[in-house]
């Protein structure tokens, strides 16, 4: 299901508390995919000031010699990587306890295998 049919649910979830909105303003900074009627409503129903990058249909952004290729979102992709351990895909594990110490093994496992091909030998020596 594409994100922007997801936006209003995602923002009603959200399990930290903010700050009230008309003390405080608060932002929500989305891509050209929410850029429709139906994400700004829910970005103004949120209580958010919302900075949607307009969407441009047809133009291909022009490649200029020496430019670094666009990163993928950083959240997305760190997201992305739990999502390969069958463990916490299905979630097996119904105990939240259970379900979080499987996630920390997960990112245990990639933080040493990422050490591992950066060639680091002692992992503790990076620690300190």
């Amino acid at each position: 299901m594409p994100d922007c049919k997801l936006l209003d649910a995602t923002i009603e979830a959200i399990a930290v508390e903010r700050p009230d909105p008309e003390e405080v303003e608060q932002h929500l900074c989305l891509d050209a995919g929410f850029d429709n009627p139906s994400g700004r409503a829910a970005a103004e129903k949120g209580g958010y000031i919302g900075h949607i990058r307009p969407s441009r249909p047809g133009k291909r952004e022009k490649k200029r010699p020496g430019r670094r290729k666009p990163r993928r979102w950083v959240v997305q992709r760190t997201l992305g990587w739990p999502s390969k351990c069958r463990g916490i895909l299905v979630r097996y594990n119904r105990k939240g306890v259970n379900y979080l110490g499987l996630i920390r093994l997960a990112g245990g496992s990639y933080r040493y295998r990422r050490l591992h091909r950066m060639g680091v030998n002692d992992i503790n020596a990076n620690a300190a």
